[in-house]
């Protein structure tokens, strides 16, 4: 039975907290309030003192139930009754259960696994529901069961929590819905989130570390140029040398001072340079053309097309395996794009087939699809399409996984390269001097001057 801390006003006005087992919210709240106890917050807590607090799209939001509170007998129990230490631990502990990349997946996983033994999608969630630990997805999956239960297609109550759920993995569910396929689109949607966690954990792994390098070498110039730095300087001062420090850590000394100086003016420029960025990328223009640069950006563009337009390339052979047109594959299968280049493309072959003109012409004239896939999907045409997009997809696939391999050789060597700059600049501005004035070369030049 779920766990429940409360906080209610007393008839006195005095505030009360407790932590208690019941069926509900709702039928505790009943309970409180025969009990002369109004209620304020209602809280799950979970086996570990983890709470779920989300805003329900198909279910009663308790918190409008709270506002029924009297705020004036609040603050009046504020002043009568302080929370014991034990409650305010139990207040700090319940705070959001967060749902996490493997979280999604095992959910997906359960979910393609049942409905491939025909569960129905209510039956399905039910028993889904009854076996999910984490309280947030829990009554997530409650308020999805809900909309189900009441007519509506899971994406659409998926789509109110789009913080959540990823917005290609949302119209996965969408296209798998609309075309009558959700198991084949729940396996997709397995696959992508699979492969999203495993490439982030890759990615992490080869730059978290070298990036933690970078921060370190940063630090250290900064304490050489505040802190090692004058300290020489003074000890040459001092001995009457002529000997200096090198040109590069004079320079670079003096550019940091200039930097602290007017600390405000680099800020405003950096500030100013990412405002305009962000206000020309948020016009459709600005968005059209960032997203044709991550087409053709170095390393990663290529990849990223190829991924966006295997997604695509899946979700039509999903719907015309199930006898759509052509027509309104291309319409439904839209849905998984959300790059703006590749979107203007589905939408001129979409046109092209209601002037009777060639659909795979405008992925040809595009410039970012392969010669290889414009043949394929032409032969598919003169022949079996459906066919045909399974074996392109297959392609794809390998063609991605080629490509990922060679970006994993490739990106640990750029990483390195900027690393390996930054630390031959810290050799030569700090390194150096302090060699220099371990040497003692200095306080011969120093002996030989004039007194």
């Amino acid at each position: 039975m779920p766990e429940y801390v409360y906080r209610a006003v007393t008839s006195k006005g005095q505030i009360v907290r407790n932590r208690v087992e019941d069926v509900n919210r709702n039928t505790l709240i009943k309970k409180l309030k025969s009990n002369n106890l109004l209620p304020i917050s209602v809280v799950q807590v979970g086996y570990k003192g983890k709470k779920t607090k989300a805003n329900r799209r198909n279910m009663i939001d308790i918190d409008d139930i709270m506002k029924q509170a009297d705020s004036a007998n609040i603050l009046q129990g504020r002043a009568t009754a302080k929370p014991s230490i034990k409650e305010r631990v139990n207040l700090a502990l319940s705070r959001d259960e967060k749902i996490t990349t493997r979280d999604l997946i095992i959910f997906t996983q359960n979910f393609y696994l049942l409905k491939k033994a025909n569960f129905n999608n209510i039956h399905a969630l039910s028993t889904i529901i009854d076996s999910t630990d984490n309280l947030s997805l829990r009554g997530i999956l409650q308020d999805i069961l809900a909309g189900v239960e009441s007519g509506e297609y899971m994406y659409v109550t998926m789509e109110y929590y789009s913080n959540i759920f990823p917005f290609i993995y949302i119209n996965m569910i969408k296209v798998g819905e609309m075309s009558g396929s959700l198991t084949k689109s729940l396996e997709q949607a397995v696959k992508y989130l699979e492969d999203v966690d495993d490439t982030s954990a890759r990615l992490r792994k080869i730059i978290i570390p070298n990036v933690l390098q970078l921060v370190a070498i940063i630090g250290i110039l900064i304490f050489g140029v505040a802190y090692i730095i004058p300290l020489i300087e003074e000890a040459f001062a001092q001995s009457g040398t002529t000997q200096t420090l090198p040109e590069i850590t004079l320079w670079f000394v003096d550019f940091c001072n200039s930097l602290f100086n007017a600390w405000y003016v680099p800020v405003i420029i950096i500030g100013g340079a990412i405002a305009i960025v962000f206000a020309y990328v948020n016009t459709p223009k600005g968005k059209y053309n960032f997203h044709y640069f991550k087409y053709k950006m170095p390393i990663f563009g290529k990849l990223i097309y190829a991924m966006d337009f295997s997604r695509f390339m899946r979700a039509m052979l999903l719907n015309l395996e199930n006898g759509m047109r052509i027509q309104d594959s291309l319409e439904v299968s839209k849905a998984v794009v959300k790059n703006y280049v590749l979107l203007s493309i589905i939408e001129t072959a979409i046109n092209n087939i209601l002037i009777g003109a060639s659909w795979i012409e405008p992925f040809e004239k595009s410039g970012l699809t392969s010669s290889m896939i414009t043949e394929m999907l032409k032969i598919g045409m003169q022949t079996d399409l459906p066919e045909m997009m399974r074996k392109l997809v297959e392609y794809m696939e390998i063609d991605i996984n080629n490509l990922m391999q060679k970006i994993m050789a490739v990106l640990p060597q750029i990483v390195y390269s900027i690393v390996g700059v930054f630390l031959i600049f810290l050799v030569v501005v700090i390194i150096v001097p302090c060699i220099q004035l371990y040497m003692g070369t200095w306080m011969f030049d120093a002996v030989d001057l004039p007194s």
